[in-house]
């Protein structure tokens, strides 16, 4: 992620600042030499409840209180992003840019929402289908979302309901009740990023976000929910860094897929001591 942010930075058309990793482990790791890191620290023991997730917000938090930020908008993205054009602010304004999910649907669960977003506050189609990420938005916004965010999310696992319901992407709905009950309505670009095997062309979209598996036969047929005869997943490759020169894949696979793995491959090609990680 950090070798395309690189690269991407310096092209025409970007408006790419600075880079921070907020690493929410309260302990140095041994990539703080090679990016630009901030640590700070998890939800106090037991908090999260194996929802690593809800450490985010929290993160965020300490993050905005403590470091000197340059710039007047912030990018909140992940490491399974790979930019894929150069990225420009796609914010307008007060009015943030975030990527809509399918799967973030406030106005279908009602009688959930409305326990964090009162009716008085408006509709709940206010309440916008996101997570924080990807999100271009101005940071006095941010400053002033982040704690409810993190308070939204915790209130939200502690409600069972509300857990079951969510479960995964609770910290994504808590971001977007957060932002709603601070009247701030993003701009939604689905052109912000794409998600292979099911988006299957690049074109001018801005990020690849590799989460999930990309499974094919070798004729170049998907085989989701089948392990492929060719595959590329990242959770085959969570005891360490995938290795060196991954197979491409068959013929006929989208051209989504061939770049995402042509992207690891140039990366892990071209940063130091990648075999050592």
């Amino acid at each position: 992620m950090y070798y395309w942010y690189k690269k991407m930075r310096d092209m025409p058309g970007s408006d790419m600042g600075g880079f921070t990793r907020v690493l929410h482990s309260g302990n140095s790791d041994n990539l703080m030499d090679e990016i630009p890191t901030v640590v700070v620290d998890p939800l106090p023991e037991g908090l999260d409840r194996g929802y690593i997730v809800l450490n985010r917000p929290w993160a965020f938090v300490q993050w905005l209180d403590k470091a000197t930020i340059e710039e007047e908008y912030i990018l909140m993205a992940e490491p399974d992003h790979v930019f894929v054009n150069p990225l420009p602010n796609l914010a307008h304004g007060n009015h943030p840019a975030a990527f809509p999910f399918f799967y973030i649907k406030p106005t279908e669960n009602e009688k959930i929402i409305r326990k964090y977003y009162p009716e008085y506050k408006g509709p709940v189609s206010n309440v916008d289908p996101i997570g924080n990420s990807p999100v271009i938005v101005k940071k006095s916004i941010l400053e002033k979302i982040a704690p409810t965010w993190m308070n939204v999310s915790l209130r939200m696992k502690d409600d069972p309901e509300t857990d079951k319901a969510f479960g995964w992407v609770l910290e994504m709905y808590g971001y977007a009740v957060a932002s709603a009950l601070h009247g701030v309505r993003h701009i939604l670009r689905k052109d912000f990023m794409l998600q292979p095997p099911w988006d299957t062309e690049v074109g001018q979209k801005f990020i690849i976000h590799y989460t999930y598996g990309c499974d094919y036969n070798m004729k170049g047929e998907l085989t989701y929910g089948k392990i492929g005869e060719w595959r590329f997943d990242k959770r085959s490759h969570l005891r360490g860094p995938p290795p060196k020169n991954l197979p491409l894949p068959p013929p006929g696979v989208p051209d989504s897929v061939v770049r995402l793995v042509k992207a690891v491959n140039e990366a892990s090609a071209n940063i130091p001591n990648w075999d050592t990680l």
